[in-house]
């Protein structure tokens, strides 16, 4: 769980179904703030908001009553492609930061790929974007059905690298945002990763998740594909500035860069959203769900805002992007 996850829990769409390549079985829920409603009513009469907008206690009782169980699938891996780390200096976060490049099974350095740029949550860095696996374990995620194939439609190289906690998008003495786009996928592309004959995806998992639909909301013809796990999505300036201070540096900020105001920007994008009914972001994710174009995707199934849950909708959210990137010219 990230830093806000905890904080938010006080511890520790619209949208039609999409291809699941068998890792879960999942309900799309119709999006409804009634649920949402009849969620809190059940486990909270009597007992007022507190500090951050939370309920205390909550993740207790999502513990009792199983709110927050997750089914984690057993996954076998190929053998594993290569992996390298390094740094760069970048301009526009005034500082060195670190990434990981992951290759498939079967590729290597050199190869010309599609490429996922994956973003981590807040607290996070490069080495952590990927919850209970290497970029090149989750690469490596065979189908379920037919152990001998990855569970990709098609091989793609994955990038992970240090955006800092300011939520993925500019700030006046750090641009994680121009750092993504003039910087790490540059740097990407000089090795044969994600050039236009083989595509661009983004994914990420909770500010992560909001930082790639922020990414491309704001640079719609970067990606062929996005992929948002938990994306912790604030409707409210206040709301986001009493649980992290560092997200956004002023109400004008908020706006320009609120996921869902900008949510139209996304028109004819493939985008997939999933989200836990049980995590603190639901509301914020159900208000993007009402406003996204028709190309977007979101599933609410059973969870919250855990390690789990992120780790069970990994390889969904993968297979999802490689069936809008191309190991052909398009």
């Amino acid at each position: 769980m990230d830093d806000d996850a905890a904080a938010l829990e006080g511890e520790g769409a619209d949208g039609g179904s999409t291809a699941s390549p068998g890792w879960s079985r999942r309900k799309i829920l119709t999006v409804s703030l009634s649920g949402v409603g009849a969620i809190l009513a059940a486990g909270v009469v009597a007992v007022q908001l507190v500090e951050r907008g939370v309920l205390p206690g909550k993740a207790t009782l999502d513990s009792l009553d199983g709110a927050c169980s997750v089914k984690t699938p057993a996954v076998r891996f190929a053998p594993l492609g290569p992996m390298i780390s390094g740094q760069f200096f970048s301009s526009a976060r005034g500082r060195e930061v670190g990434y990981t490049i992951a290759w498939p099974p079967g590729f290597a350095p050199g190869d010309a790929l599609p490429l996922v740029v994956m973003l981590h949550g807040d607290g996070g860095t490069h080495e952590t974007a990927i919850k209970a696996m290497s970029p090149a374990q989750l690469l490596a995620i065979t189908d379920p059905q037919d152990s001998t194939r990855l569970n990709t439609k098609v091989p793609m190289a994955l990038v992970t690298v240090d955006g800092g906690n300011g939520y993925w998008h500019p700030h006046p003495d750090d641009d994680p945002m121009a750092m993504v786009v003039s910087e790490l996928i540059p740097l990407c592309q000089e090795k044969g990763l994600g050039g236009n004959e083989h595509g661009i995806a983004l994914m990420g998992i909770s500010m992560g998740g909001y930082g790639a639909i922020a990414l491309a909301e704001h640079h719609p013809k970067l990606a062929r594909a996005v992929a948002a796990i938990s994306p912790a999505i604030w409707t409210e300036y206040s709301e986001a500035q009493s649980v992290n201070a560092d997200a956004y540096t002023n109400a004008n900020e908020f706006a320009a860069y609120n996921a869902v105001t900008h949510a139209g920007a996304l028109e004819g994008l493939p985008v997939f959203v999933t989200s836990g009914v049980d995590d603190p972001f639901h509301p914020g994710v159900v208000a993007f769900a009402k406003v996204a174009p028709s190309a977007t995707t979101v599933v609410f199934p059973n969870g919250c805002h855990t390690d789990p849950f992120f780790v069970a909708s990994e390889p969904e959210a993968l297979f999802f992007l490689s069936s809008h990137l191309s190991d052909v010219l398009p």
